[in-house]
This record gives structure tokens, C-alpha cells and sequence, in this order.
């Protein structure tokens, strides 16, 4: 993480507070900072990451054919780099904000990164070979 990050607090709680649902062959809820066994039986290494997104850059929210757009482009280069894909999306328990996502297995960290830098995103959330998600502050 960040040691400081222009990122509102609030958001940065809010996507703490967030279940991140990977669906698939193992469908599985996930929480920052709490280890996942389901998560844990997966092969694929060295990481998961929950949250390659497109929708609403920066947290802001943004019409639905726009975030669709969003959505396609990023399927479309995740598609291009050969990773396995997983449907999956946010959703935080109380205020009901969500949004769709990609969970990726097997992709690396730096990569991980560069796609929530490209497609302007607050944060992601890493999971390592311990299936701990981690918040990871972009900015």
C-alpha cells in the first residue's frame, strides 16, 4: 500500500468494507485482510487480482453505456494477454454501491497495477499465495 494517497478516506474504508464475488467454477465472497480457503485450494499462482475494473474511473460514477464501453475495452486487452478470467464484481454491504469486475488468477502483481493505472482506478485488491486480500492503494 501507499504510505499516503490522494484517495478520500472514506472511499478508501468503503472499499474495506466491500465483498468482492468471484463466480465461476468455485464461487466465493472475499474480504480485505481476511484469509479465504476457498481461495487458497486454487493452483493457479502466483496471485488473484479481484479488481481489475473499468466502471466509474477514480470512484466517480458514470453513465452505464460509458462504464460498458469501459468494461469491453478491458475485457478485450485481458483477453489479448491470455489470462484466465473470472466474472465477478464489488459490492459493499451497506450503501448497495457495486460495480462489475474481472478477477484475474495468475497474473502478476506489476501487471496487476498497470491495468488499474489504464483504466484509472483508485485501487486494487491483491491476493498472494496466502489468499489474504490486500487493499492496494494506485494513487
Amino acid at each position: 500500500m501507499l504510505n499516503s494517497s490522494t484517495v478520500d478516506p472514506a472511499t478508501i474504508q468503503a472499499y474495506r468494507e466491500t465483498h468482492f464475488i468471484v463466480e465461476g467454477d468455485t464461487p466465493m465472497t472475499l474480504r480485505v485482510g481476511e484469509r479465504n480457503e476457498a481461495l487458497a485450494s486454487y493452483t493457479v499462482k502466483p496471485g488473484l487480482s479481484l479488481a481489475p475494473s473499468a466502471s466509474n474511473p477514480y470512484s466517480q460514477k458514470h453513465d452505464d453505456d460509458l462504464n460498458a464501453r469501459r468494461q469491453e475495452a478491458l475485457a478485450d486487452e485481458l483477453a489479448k494477454l491470455s489470462l484466465r478470467v473470472i466474472e465477478g464484481g464489488g459490492k459493499h454491504p451497506v450503501d448497495e454501491w457495486g460495480e462489475p469486475s474481472f478477477p484475474v488468477l495468475g497474473v502478476s502483481l506489476e501487471a496487476a497495477r498497470r491495468l488499474g493505472v489504464r483504466y484509472e482506478q483508485n485501487a486494487l485488491v491483491w491476493c498472494a499465495a496466502d489468499a489474504v486480500p490486500q487493499l492496494l492503494l494506485l494513487r
